[in-house]
């Protein structure tokens, strides 16, 4: 699938976020810049959630001097902890998971490479001792 720019806009030119109706889930929104105005429409209202809330967050972060107005967004897009951190808690918690089962398997593979070490060492007194008896009916 190709893209086609249409527009170009700064953060800093973005006037207003509107989301059409925070009663409804719907892929749409609109864009108001500061000689602009672009209606969007997302994918799905997940992927308009996303974005609403990763624009919410850039803003509030890079916006020093003005900040553009969020209006009719869904509550929980703009308080910065749903979707983003519920992300990011899943990756951490992948993480840890991840993390736990490494360590776990380390262990393990210490616990067997202890084990070859000993069974190597009595293979060796094994081969030792019939060769001492092999030598000594030899005779």
């Amino acid at each position: 699938m190709a893209f086609v720019r249409r527009s170009q806009w700064s953060i800093a030119q973005l006037r207003q976020v509107n989301g059409i109706d925070p009663n409804r889930d719907s892929p749409e929104f609109d864009l108001t810049f500061d000689t602009a105005f672009d209606q969007w429409v997302a994918s799905s209202c997940g992927e308009k959630g996303i974005f609403v809330q990763v624009l919410h967050t850039t803003c509030q972060q890079h916006c020093s001097e003005r900040k553009p107005e969020f209006v009719n967004c869904q509550a929980h897009l703009l308080r910065g902890n749903s979707i983003l951190h519920t992300a990011a808690d899943s990756v951490t918690s992948a993480v840890q998971k991840a993390s736990q089962a490494l360590n776990e398997r380390g262990e393990r593979l210490g616990r067997t490479e202890e084990k070859t070490s000993e069974m190597m060492n009595s293979a060796q007194q094994f081969a030792d001792t019939a060769h001492k008896l092999a030598m000594k009916h030899k005779c």
